[in-house]
């Protein structure tokens, strides 16, 4: 793992002047890629890099957690890359910080953004769930195991991913007091700004996507942004872990 000067933590790889981000979305870590990666590596003609986010896995857990200062930190990682130009294929939380440094503001050229399972939607109560988590101190288990069960809900993926896997034990922390998830619970707090008025404020080409199984967005919800936006059959809220050969493609346009 490299990291930022600002201390946010990427894996890297390939070469060329075109990065690929890939941004994890809420309370999970950049090993949510581990699926995808490999096609990646085997088809992207250019770098590619994958952050944990502020507040998550081994990045710096400092606030604040805004939209906008999670893309001024990924922007940061395009910097360190030297990258020419960017391509974000960011999953729900990364995929509205991806539209977001496509806005233009960060000095970064972005060519354009897959966006997948953004929740557009959310209702007063939604809101002030997320809000009321971000005031929760983290929660410390006895075990990594427990830990890592923890982060396997919050990141979405109990029943996707065993909690021995390397990717759920990545997402535990341990402490002086025992073991909890990796992830600052105030990242939270980002919820709240419209997410439609976010992501409709990319400059940048947008492709919205989600499984067809994911229970957070519909297709009515996507398609009053991007007309052509899909569902991915077969594959729910973490379709990029389910069906990582269909998300690819919306990618490389196959």
């Amino acid at each position: 793992m490299a990291s930022t000067r600002t201390g946010l933590s990427y894996r890297s790889g390939g070469s060329g002047g075109d990065l690929l981000l890939l941004l994890h979305g809420l309370g999970a870590t950049g090993a949510v890629w581990d699926r995808l990666l490999p096609l990646v590596e085997r088809s992207w003609p250019g770098s590619w890099a994958v952050p944990d986010l502020r507040g998550h896995g081994a990045s710096l857990a400092e606030p604040p957690y805004g939209y906008a200062v999670h893309a001024a930190d990924v922007a940061s990682v395009a910097v360190a890359c030297g990258a020419a130009r960017v391509t974000v294929l960011g999953h729900s939380f990364g995929g509205v910080v991806g539209a977001v440094l496509a806005g233009g503001w960060y000095g970064v050229e972005v060519a354009g953004v897959v966006a997948l399972g953004v929740r557009i939607d959310w209702t007063d109560d939604e809101v002030a769930r997320a809000r009321s988590l971000a005031a929760r101190p983290p929660q410390v288990f006895a075990t990594a195991a427990e830990a890592a069960e923890r982060h396997l809900r919050l990141a979405g993926l109990t029943g996707l991913v065993a909690p021995d896997d390397p990717v759920a034990l990545g997402g535990v922390r341990e402490t002086s007091d025992g073991f909890t998830p990796a992830l600052d619970p105030r990242a939270f707090g980002a919820v709240g700004p419209s997410v439609e008025e976010v992501l409709a404020r990319a400059a940048a080409p947008l492709r919205l996507a989600a499984g067809a199984a994911d229970p957070m967005v519909g297709l009515p919800a996507m398609r009053r942004l991007d007309p052509g936006a899909v569902l991915l059959e077969g594959a729910g809220h973490n379709a990029h872990w389910e069906a990582p050969e269909a998300v690819w493609s919306l990618v490389t346009g196959a």
